[in-house]
């Protein structure tokens, strides 16, 4: 059973205000790698697919003299940690679960290593899927964030998302029931 659909995320205004103005084409392509990803995984494709969609809901835009400056966004971003945190804040406020707001917060915060000292660092399964479906999406000097989709589209995939989700974890439900 799922506490908040996909579809009640993209309709909110914070997800309308922040993850449009990160790239909602980039979400929504990455939401999907996500959920293929995690069949691969073994991971929860709510949570996969929730995280992924919501990765990027942290960004702030670099820019320099009224253009995006690529450089100035690599040296100074840290939009997975204000991301984890908004995206907590929205899932909590919808009615998420705690723990799996958590889970999906800690798989936005571990997304990118970009504001990560050097070292090596451990992701567990839900954090590679979405770290992984992000890089699946990604096109030179950070050009996925500008790929546009008008909202009526963005509409239709978030709901044939929504019932792929539901298809897949009815699937397991009767799988663990036997």
């Amino acid at each position: 059973m799922r506490d908040v659909t996909l579809l009640s995320i993209f309709e909110h205004r914070i997800t309308q205000k922040y993850v449009k103005r990160a790239g909602m084409s980039h979400a929504i392509a990455v939401a999907y790698h996500a959920f293929n990803l995690s069949k691969e995984y073994g991971v929860d494709p709510d949570l996969a697919t929730k995280a992924a969609f919501l990765h990027d809901i942290g960004h702030y835009t670099w820019y320099r003299n009224g253009k995006w400056d690529y450089e100035l966004y690599k040296k100074n971003d840290i939009h997975a940690i204000k991301g984890a945190e908004r995206a907590h804040k929205l899932l909590i406020r919808l009615g998420e679960h705690p723990e799996k707001a958590k889970k999906i917060a800690l798989a936005i915060l571990l997304h990118t290593d970009s504001y990560l000292p050097q070292g090596e660092l451990t992701l567990e399964p839900l954090q590679k899927v979405v770290a992984k479906a992000d890089e699946m999406d990604e096109e030179p000097k950070g050009n996925h964030h500008y790929r546009t989709i008008d909202d009526e589209k963005a509409r239709t995939l978030i709901g044939k998302l929504d019932k792929k989700i539901e298809q897949e974890l009815k699937q397991h439900n009767e799988i663990a029931n036997c």
